[in-house]
């Protein structure tokens, strides 16, 4: 490909153009989340799922390592649990006089966890591998908001280990280091469909996990939750590939192939979260439980994105949410339990910063699921189907830090009605030696 060599001024205009074009790319940066909340996941097992996560106050198997890691205090010997999340979801809009669709993508996501309880010890230990915060969402490259937002995808994963201490029969407390990696991956339009500006990254970063269990009847149960906030300083690269439009857009002619990479880096927090809940147990055959799960994301203000043509930053805004959960299971004597669960989850993103590539909405989002378990072995199914209703957006000043390009002001062609649905299955298996 041919390269454009400008003179000292058109230099300094294309520097403008680029910071302008990574100013807008790091809006795209992290990709649209399974349900609201931002980017989380809360679906790190099959169980837990069915009763639409309401598993604070129960977490009685090893994946209470990351629904609450006090639970494992009333596990015995060891115990193992492996499996995954399957996840099909659409995202649509209609507005501009069109009507667009996410591509449909099945994206899986795996959970492992491990515990141990000596004999006769109050002390127990694990550690879990999941995925707290991820998936990916694409737009179609005609979309009238290309130049905001066409593809985005993050990949979170925690190592997490944790040891819990039976403080007494009815009490247990737990906490544990979390190991974190992650992947982040966007593209985005420029000017025109087949043009390009892409930018990948990744960092590690540490945090922690604590929970408490309290049990102070047969009939109830209570727990809480912890998981503290970490910053991912995503370090790499941006690529732009796309055609001049000529001036006023671009300074140089138009037709002339414009081909650039850069070094680059976005610093983006991940909030800390807080959960409750209450089991009730009215008879040993059914497991009733509320939860509250709070998420921190009023901590996500502004992203810095600094690269060889000088820092900037964007504007985030979002506001701190909630999950409600209720879940319900009923047991059988002969091994098989049956699970339900809904939860209601406010949206993240408020109006003023909403950018297509994160279309958070409120949700419903319900669940049910079958178990069987064996003599060592357990295995549990689920399926959970959510929706968003319609959430329409109308900025009357365009998208935050957006810059004009053909055809137009990219902020007014994200005006529009968006909807979300999505089907997922979960399978996990469990192992007591």
């Amino acid at each position: 490909m041919q390269r454009f060599e400008p003179g000292k001024e058109t230099k300094l205009k294309l520097v403008m153009r680029f910071k302008s074009c990574s100013l807008i790319a790091v809006a795209s940066l992290f990709p649209a989340a399974v349900f609201g909340l931002g980017i989380r996941l809360p679906d790190q097992d099959a169980v837990a799922t069915a009763r639409g996560e309401a598993f604070v106050a129960t977490a009685d198997n090893p994946s209470a390592i990351y629904y609450n890691p006090a639970g494992i205090a009333f596990l015995t010997g060891q115990n193992a649990r492996i499996g995954v999340y399957a996840i099909d979801l659409w995202d649509t809009f209609s507005g501009s006089g069109v009507h667009k669709e996410t591509k449909s993508d099945l994206q899986a996501v795996p959970h492992i966890y491990y515990t141990y309880t000596p004999e006769k010890c109050p002390v127990s230990a694990g550690f879990g591998i999941y995925a707290p915060y991820g998936l990916g969402l694409e737009w179609p490259d005609n979309s009238p908001f290309r130049n905001l937002a066409k593809e985005g995808r993050i990949q979170y994963l925690t190592f997490n280990p944790v040891v819990a201490w039976k403080i007494h029969d009815t009490l247990s407390i737990s906490a544990g280091p979390t190991i974190n990696y992650s992947e982040a991956e966007l593209k985005r339009g420029v000017f025109a469909p087949g043009d390009e500006f892409k930018f990948k990254g990744d960092d590690t970063a540490v945090g922690f996990n604590a929970g408490l269990m309290w049990r102070p009847h047969p009939q109830h149960s209570f727990g809480v939750n912890y998981r503290s906030a970490t910053t991912m300083g995503y370090g790499g690269h941006s690529d732009a590939h796309f055609i001049s439009p000529g001036p006023p857009f671009f300074p140089a002619p138009v037709g002339t192939p414009i081909s650039s990479r850069q070094s680059a880096s976005a610093s983006f927090d991940f909030p800390q979260n807080i959960a409750v809940g209450w089991s009730f147990r009215p008879t040993p055959k059914w497991n009733l439980e509320f939860n509250v799960d709070w998420t921190d994301w009023d901590t996500l203000n502004t992203v810095k994105l600094k690269q060889a043509l000088g820092p900037q930053t964007l504007v985030f805004d979002w506001r701190s949410s909630f999950f409600y959960e209720w879940g319900v299971t009923r047991y059988f004597d002969n091994g098989w339990s049956v699970s339900a669960g809904y939860i209601y989850s406010e949206n993240s993103v408020p109006e003023k910063t909403f950018n297509p590539i994160v279309p958070d909405s409120d949700r419903h989002i319900f669940s049910i699921g079958v178990g069987k378990k064996y003599k060592s072995w357990d295995l549990n199914l689920t399926y959970q189907f959510a929706y968003g209703p319609t959430r329409t957006i109308d900025n009357p000043l365009g998208a935050p830090n957006a810059v004009p390009s053909p055809p137009g002001p990219p902020g007014f062609n994200a005006n529009g009605r968006y909807e979300y649905t999505s089907h997922a299955v979960l399978c996990t298996i469990g192992y007591q030696f």
